[in-house]
């Protein structure tokens, strides 16, 4: 490898001096060694690192401080960096190849095609300037890099090319934030042609509860998953045959389904200190290297902390000096598909209020790795990006979504969010906010609230969004409802708010007016937070530490209570399901019991409630609180499916663990393993090993509040290509508990590890943490930062030296 070790690494770059050093003044420690001057940086900024490579950041100024951000995440993610800055720009195809012309194209049907200075410029000025020193601090680490006093990370070499220089305006030009619904939408289509739109509610039941409407004018006979077109290209992601392992033919549906987060906020009246609580743990996929990077900036007027986004200015989760904050995936429907009715004779013609309208078009290049350009012409309607079109049919369809709206500026929303002082300011910036989220708020006054947060569209004439609908101007947008449409709550009775992706609009809201969305998820991890937090009057920092790791499961033991009596064959086993605890725990026998057994009644069920001819469009597994109904009807058949899976969950785990129940154990089903992305690279598999494995044993399942998900495809596709449906595939790596105005006694987790260079010291160093749930402190005033500090080093600005 050519990475130095982390301490002579941060020598060479920085001038960074031992841990023994760190009671030295700032000054003194400035003199012991010189970095290269950084162009973009006003002031010298010192950077103290802790034991798991988290940087303190203590700036003169707050440009300066965001300068440090945009520098220190290229230097510890700068392939991941790299990769997501390309994807979004449309640039992967030059370093990757063909394969990638497609996912480029999308990606630039998808940019904003507004005047991006104009945006920019209606920006506050502090959000400008910001944006402007972050980007700056990621090209003066690439300007290192291209004068050969900083080495490039392993990736660019092995496929020979170099990182992009960044143009803040591109922080307004990326937008695509695609949630998926659109492919339900053509799913309900197609079901609705089959006369069979009742059976969409076995994989999606509408909360509130609602019925499910054609538009008027729609030909659902008409509508194939083609019409997705480059919609379904960008949700998908890129294609990278060869670079890494064929996903299971389900994961795109699995990760959709499964992403969200926990958060809840506690009130000082329920807490042992009188202080408030926040908690957060995001639910996101699990990769090597990690979606949160953690960083502390401090400037005169800026102190927050907490987990970033690469390539995102600021502090996604975390507090400052006055308040704490967490999110959490709220639902709203974002997106549209309009079927355009196109010319016969003149295809880029469509008709629209009454007249036919030309679409307009723009001309674009993709350069090709190993090959010529590619050129494609990009087509936009009234509604927004044209992603498919059949001349044959005289038909295209084009997508509405709340993120290519003017003012839509999400990336650079934290900064605001980081800057503010108290709730009116931190609503204001959420104002910026565009992808739909639950916004958690606890200040050290002793207040705390909730905001929904996001782009909600405005429809027309009783749309709601759950099809397509006719592009002939019916149905367009009316354009975005104002923050305040969405709900809020501010200091509730009861003390404590929490939020798991579970339908929390108020009894009163007018959701069939304004629409947000029918799509939400299952209760059970709300259910069980709120169950504790209920029966917690005295709470404290490490009660919520244990609720985030809490592996009881309400939905298990309502499964369990309705097995039957068994086969004197299976007996044993279904004494030892029956005596559990419903604690998914990674040891637990009966754990691994209920699992298998529940993946198999699902498929049971599926085959039985599905027909076969809806089986291509309705994707397994089936809703859980759908399937739990169910289970609780008493009918014939349903005893018979729950023994006949029970019989096949112990006979596959006799296959898999061996005869002895009372030594099978879910954590050896249900393991952690973290490859690079592009580990079907032979040197990338070399130059980064993977992160845990077989030892790397794991409790927690979808529906408990530690939510570790799995993917349950058992079809023999996916068996075939060594799909483990029991892996471990996402949950929380990014974990954050915080002692509101007592922040030092804050606590946080960041799995695998800060960096993304295996001889860093910071690549897996917190997978065994994580396994424990052993959460780390979070140091936040001068005194402790100092005290935790393992390595000190200063950024220079250019020809300057103390």
């Amino acid at each position: 490898m050519r990475h130095a070790s982390t301490l002579t690494r941060r020598h060479v770059l920085l001038g960074g001096v031992a841990a023994g050093l760190a009671g030295l003044s700032f000054r003194a420690l400035a003199r012991k060694g010189a970095a290269s001057s950084l162009m973009g940086l006003d002031a010298p900024v010192e950077v103290l690192e802790d034991q798991w490579g988290v940087p303190h950041v203590r700036a003169a100024s707050v440009p300066d401080a965001f300068f440090a951000n945009g520098y220190l995440i290229a230097r510890d993610r700068l392939c991941q960096l790299d990769f997501e800055y390309r994807r979004a720009l449309g640039r992967l195809a030059e370093v990757y190849g063909p394969d990638c012309v497609s996912s480029d194209t999308a990606s630039r049907l998808f940019l904003f095609r507004g005047d991006a200075q104009a945006e920019f410029a209606a920006l506050p000025p502090t959000v400008q300037v910001c944006a402007r020193a972050y980007v700056a601090g990621i090209n003066a680490y690439l300007a290192r890099i291209n004068t050969g006093e900083e080495k490039l990370p392993e990736e660019f070499d092995i496929f020979s090319y170099h990182p992009l220089e960044w143009d803040v305006l591109d922080l307004v030009r990326i937008r695509a934030e695609a949630t998926g619904n659109t492919k339900a939408e053509i799913r309900r289509a197609q079901l609705a042609a089959q006369d069979a739109l009742d059976y969409d509610a076995l994989i999606q039941p509408l909360r509130p509860a609602h019925t499910l409407r054609v538009p008027d004018g729609l030909d659902v006979h008409a509508v194939t998953e083609q019409d997705l077109g480059l919609f379904g290209v960008l949700q998908d992601g890129p294609s990278l045959s060869g670079l890494h392992a064929v996903p299971s033919p389900s994961e795109g549906d699995h990760r959709r389904a499964n992403e969200g987060s926990n958060a809840w906020i506690i009130a000082p009246t329920r807490t042992a200190t009188g202080r408030p609580i926040l908690a957060n743990d995001p639910h996101l996929s699990f990769g090597s290297p990690g979606p949160r990077h953690v960083i502390h900036l401090t400037a005169p007027g800026l102190d927050v902390i907490g987990g970033g986004a690469p390539g995102m200015p600021g502090v996604m989760q975390g507090h400052n000096a006055h308040f704490a904050f967490g999110r959490t995936n709220f639902h709203i429907d974002q997106e549209d598909l309009f079927i355009l009715r196109t010319h016969p004779d003149h295809p880029d013609r469509y008709f629209h209020n009454g007249r036919w309208v030309e679409m307009e078009h723009e001309e674009i290049s993709i350069a090709v790795r190993g090959g010529p350009a590619q050129n494609v012409t990009l087509r936009y309607a009234a509604q927004g990006p044209v992603v498919s079109a059949d001349a044959a049919r005289n038909r295209a369809v084009a997508v509405s979504a709340t993120w290519l709206y003017p003012g839509a500026n999400g990336m650079l929303a934290n900064i605001g969010i980081n800057l503010a002082s108290d709730w009116d300011s931190f609503r204001k910036a959420l104002k910026l906010h565009t992808s739909p989220t639950n916004f958690t708020y606890a200040d050290t006054a002793g207040n705390i609230g909730w905001q929904a947060a996001g782009g909600l569209p405005e429809r027309r004439n009783g749309y709601d969004g759950l099809l397509p609908a006719p592009g002939d101007g019916r149905y367009d947008w009316k354009g975005l409802q104002p923050l305040d449409a969405l709900p809020n709550s501010f200091n509730p009775a009861r003390g404590w708010f929490g939020t798991s992706n579970e339908l929390n609009l108020p009894a009163d809201y007018p959701y069939e007016e304004r629409c947000v969305s029918y799509e939400w998820k299952d209760p059970y991890r709300y259910k069980r937070v709120a169950e504790v937090l209920q029966a917690s009057p005295h709470a404290t920092v490490a009660d919520s530490v244990a609720l985030q790791h809490d592996t009881l499961s309400h939905l298990a033991l309502s499964v369990v209570q309705l097995l039957p009596e068994v086969p004197a064959s299976v007996q044993a086993e279904a004494a030892l399901l029956r005596r559990w605890d419903g604690r998914v725990e990674a040891t637990s026998a009966a754990t691994a019991l209920y699992e298998v057994w529940w993946t198999r009644l699902n498929t049971l069920f599926y085959q039985a409630l599905v027909p076969e001819k809806l089986r291509a469009l309705l994707p397994q597994p089936l809703n859980a609180s759908v399937l739990l109904a169910l289970l609780q009807k008493p009918e014939a058949q349903r005893d018979a499916l729950l023994v006949k899976a029970f019989q096949q969950a112990v006979e596959e785990l006799r296959d898999r663990l061996g005869p002895v129940a009372a030594a099978w154990q879910w954590g050896t089903l249900h393991t952690v393993q973290l490859r690079h992305p592009l580990h079907g690279v032979k040197a990338v598999a070399e130059a980064f090993l993977p992160i845990g494995g077989e030892t790397a044993r794991s409790g927690g399942d979808p529906y408990t509040v530690m939510a570790r998900w799995y993917n349950p495809d058992v079809s023999e596709t996916a068996l075939a290509q060594g799909h483990n449906p029991y892996a471990v595939t996402g949950g929380a790596s990014y974990l954050m508990v915080c002692d509101v105005g007592g922040w030092d006694n804050s606590l946080f987790l960041n799995f695998p590890g800060q960096s993304a260079l295996p001889d860093s010291g910071h690549y897996a160093d917190v997978l065994q943490l994580w396994l424990k749930g052993a959460m780390q402190p979070l140091p936040f005033s001068a005194k402790a930062v100092q005290a935790a500090a393992r390595h000190h080093a200063v950024l220079y600005p250019k020809g300057k030296t103390l």
